[in-house]
C-alpha cells in the first residue's frame, strides 16, 4: 500500500506538471484555428494516460471503437472520475463540453476553454440558464461538433444509485442527432475526492448508438439502462482483477470512496 501511495503522489505531481507543459506549448494556438488547440488537448490526454500506466500500472482498454459514428453526435458517458473528462476527447474530431463557467476564469487554462468554444453554464441562474445552454449545445452539435456530456451531472462514486438528469434528454431532443452511450469503470482506479491511483485495467466501452427521434422518456430509459448495465459488468470484472492483485479490493477505491 505504501508503494501505491508513493506512485499516486508521484503521478499527481507529474500530471499537473504535464498539464502546465502542454499549456505552454499550446500558446501559439491562440492565433490558429480551433483544430490546433484540439490537437494539443489530445496530446495532453494521451500523454497523461501513458503516464498513468508507467507510474501507477493502470492500463486502459477501449472497446467498441468501431461503433463511434462520424459527424454530429452526443456522447453520453458514465461519470465516476476526472479521468474521463480528458480521456474521451481524443476519439472525436470536434469535441464539445458543457462546464462550469468559473473554469473559464482560470488564467491560461480558461483561455483555452474559451478558444475551443466550450459551453459555460451558470448553475446559480436556474432553469433559464439551462435552456440557453441546451439551445447553444444544439446549435453547436448541428454544426458538426461532438458533445461529450455526463447525464448524471456530476461524478458519482462506484455503486452509488444513478441519478440521470432530465436536461440531457432535452439536449438530445434539441440536437436531433445520434447518441453514443459510454460505460466505464474509472472510479475503481481514479476515485473521486482522493489523489490515490490504483493499478489494474481501466475499461471504456462504447455501446450501441441510440438513433435520433426518441421521446425524452424513452431516451432516458434506454441510455441509463445501457450505461448502468454495461458499467456494472465492467466494475465487477475489475474488482475480480483487483482481488487477484491485492487479495482484496482496496478500501479507498470501493463504493464509498
Amino acid at each position: 500500500m505504501v508503494s501505491i501511495f508513493l506512485r499516486s503522489l508521484i503521478y499527481n505531481v507529474l500530471f499537473y506538471l504535464l498539464l502546465v507543459f502542454w499549456m505552454l506549448v499550446g500558446i501559439p494556438t491562440f492565433v490558429m484555428p480551433r483544430w490546433a488547440i484540439m490537437n494539443i488537448a489530445r496530446y495532453w490526454a494521451r500523454s497523461s494516460i501513458w503516464l498513468l500506466r508507467v507510474v501507477c500500472g493502470t492500463k486502459v482498454e477501449y472497446r467498441g471503437l468501431e461503433k463511434i459514428p462520424a459527424g454530429p453526435l452526443i456522447v453520453a458517458s458514465k461519470h465516476q472520475s476526472m479521468w474521463e473528462t480528458f480521456a474521451l476527447l481524443q476519439f472525436f474530431h470536434e469535441p464539445l463540453f458543457i462546464l462550469k463557467r468559473e473554469l473559464k476564469w482560470i488564467p491560461l487554462f480558461g483561455w483555452y476553454l474559451i478558444k475551443s468554444d466550450m459551453i459555460g453554464i451558470d448553475r446559480a441562474a436556474g432553469g433559464r440558464s439551462l435552456l440557453q445552454m441546451a439551445r447553444h449545445a444544439g446549435e453547436a452539435v448541428r454544426r458538426g461538433r461532438q458533445l461529450i456530456i455526463f447525464p448524471e451531472g456530476t461524478r458519482t462514486a462506484v455503486d452509488s444509485p444513478p441519478q440521470y438528469k432530465t436536461g440531457v434528454a432535452q439536449i438530445y431532443v434539441d440536437c436531433g442527432v445520434t447518441c453514443l452511450p459510454v460505460a466505464l469503470n474509472s472510479g475503481l482506479f481514479w476515485p473521486r475526492r482522493t489523489f490515490m491511483r490504483y493499478p489494474g485495467t481501466l475499461v471504456v466501452e462504447f455501446l450501441d448508438p441510440l438513433p435520433p427521434g426518441l421521446s425524452r422518456r424513452e431516451f432516458i430509459g434506454r441510455v441509463s439502462t445501457a450505461i448502468e448495465e454495461a458499467s456494472g459488468r465492467l466494475i465487477e470484472a475489475a474488482r475480480r482483477e483487483q482481488a487477484k492483485l491485492f487479495g482484496r479490493v482496496p478500501t479507498s477505491a470501493s463504493a464509498k470512496a
